[in-house]
C-alpha cells in the first residue's frame, strides 16, 4: 500500500477529486492547510495597508491505494491539478506498511 498526499489549489479540489473517482479511488481526506513553495506568497493591501501574505491557502488530499494503483493515480491528480503557473502543488508517495479498521480491529496489509 502507498500514501498519496497532494497538495494543490483551493479551485481544484472538486476536480481533482472527480478524477480520483474516475479510477477507482473510494476514500480520501482532505485538509485545509496553508503553506508556500516556489512563489514565496505574496503582497495583499487591507485598510489601505500593504501587507505580506507568506503562507497561501492551499488544501491537501490524502488516499492509500494499492502498489499497483499508484501510477495511474498520480497521473489523474496532476492532470485535474495543473494549471502550468507556479503554485499548482506537489504530490508525495509514502509506503504504508500496515493498517486497522477501528471498528473491528481487521488489520490491513
Amino acid at each position: 500500500m502507498q500514501l498519496i498526499k497532494a497538495i494543490v489549489r483551493p479551485n481544484k479540489v472538486d476536480e481533482v477529486k472527480e478524477a480520483l473517482e474516475k479510477v477507482g479511488v473510494t476514500g480520501m481526506t482532505v485538509t485545509e492547510v496553508r503553506g508556500h513553495g516556489q512563489q514565496k506568497g505574496h503582497t495583499a493591501i487591507y485598510r489601505g495597508k500593504e501587507y505580506a501574505v507568506s503562507l497561501l491557502p492551499k488544501m491537501q488530499i490524502e488516499t492509500v491505494v494499492a502498489d499497483s494503483d499508484v501510477e495511474t493515480i498520480i497521473r489523474a491528480l496532476v492532470g485535474a491539478a495543473r494549471t502550468g503557473e507556479i503554485g499548482d502543488g506537489r504530490v508525495y508517495v509514502t509506503p504504508v506498511m500496515q493498517s486497522y479498521k477501528i471498528r473491528t480491529g481487521e488489520r490491513e496489509q
